[in-house]
């Protein structure tokens, strides 16, 4: 049994001060400033061009949240503000937090939401920045090489397997399949815009003989194939019910006989009331596109089965669903 929260916790939880705090500093690029240096707020506010006055408690505030350090008046980074923080750093996250500030106003509009059902944007940020969405999906990729070949092992795959990464962004999955299953080709399949950073990443990787690029509306335009394995990975909470329904009986059509589909998601349980991560991006999703929404393992259970696919199971707790073709 879970214990009830104390009232610090509460009002803990309340508190979005720090988190706007960070986000200011990272669009205001401070890290940056502080690469490696230490320097007075005079100076950083000079290479901002900021208000020194103003700044100097935002720097004060990132001290205390111990992203920066203070000696005497000069500042100067942490580790972590180095590592993650600083723009030309190989594991800059910056991006990403740029993303979180970009969706601040919609998140000011969640009770409006909540009390007219109606939702207050009409198109994901990604359409309205397109070079923020480049961006970010590249440091998507960049953390998702550390997860992508743990999961293409666990999937188990034999022999020359004909792969189509549906919505594959980067091609961070196909790029970790390939270096897992040395028989596996793979097509990447995504608009035309985004395949200009897959394009890029799999030259990177060394694999530009092995995946190949399909630009394209996957609701509407032709995918291919057939295929052995088709894999979704976190393409479907865009989408409605409806709509997730007739993509996974399309892609049954693009199947060999006895292929595979594979969903990975983030998928809420069945009382909707966990993982707690999702039950929060459930929200996100809420107030941040015009139609998606986050699903149930059984949703897409019912999908598969009602497409026709000969089985469909969960093949990992809250993340994973597979479907199978039949033989014949």
């Amino acid at each position: 049994m879970s214990r009830e929260l104390s009232l610090a916790e509460i009002f803990q939880l309340g508190y979005y001060w720090e988190t706007k705090i960070l986000l200011t500093g990272v669009r205001l690029d401070l890290f940056s400033a502080l690469d490696g240096k230490r320097r007075t707020a005079q100076d950083i506010a000079g290479r901002l061009g900021a208000h020194e006055p103003t700044l100097t408690l935002l720097l004060n505030a990132l001290v205390a949240m111990r992203l920066l350090s203070k000696e005497g008046e000069a500042y100067s980074n942490s580790a972590a503000a180095d590592t993650h923080l600083v723009k030309h750093s190989p594991q800059y996250i910056g991006h990403l937090l740029l993303l979180h500030d970009a969706e601040w106003e919609n998140w000011g509009k969640l009770e409006q939401t909540i009390r007219t059902g109606q939702r207050a944007v009409d198109r994901h940020v990604f359409e309205t920045d397109p070079e923020l969405g480049t961006n970010v999906l590249a440091v998507l990729h960049r953390i998702g090489q550390q997860s992508g070949p743990d999961f293409a092992r666990r999937l188990s795959l034999t022999g020359p397997v004909r792969m189509l990464d549906l919505g594959g962004g980067a091609g961070t999955n196909a790029i970790a399949f390939c270096q897992v299953y040395p028989e596996l080709t793979a097509t990447v399949f995504d608009l035309p815009a985004t395949l200009r950073l897959t394009e890029k990443t799999i030259k990177e990787a060394g694999l530009d003989s092995r995946i190949a690029l399909h630009p394209g509306n996957f609701n509407t335009d032709n995918l291919g194939g057939p295929y052995d394995v088709v894999l979704m990975s976190d393409i479907l909470h865009y989408q409605t019910y409806e709509t997730n329904a007739a993509l996974v009986k399309k892609v049954l059509a693009h199947l060999a006989p006895g292929g595979r589909l594979i969903i990975k998601d983030r998928f809420l349980d069945e009382a909707g009331t966990g993982p707690a991560w999702t039950t929060a991006f459930a929200v996100h999703i809420l107030v941040n596109t015009q139609q998606g929404g986050c699903y149930k393992t059984g949703d897409a259970i019912q999908w598969m089965t009602a497409a026709g696919f000969a089985s469909a199971t969960e093949l990992e707790k809250t993340a994973v669903v597979q479907g199978l073709k039949g033989t014949r």
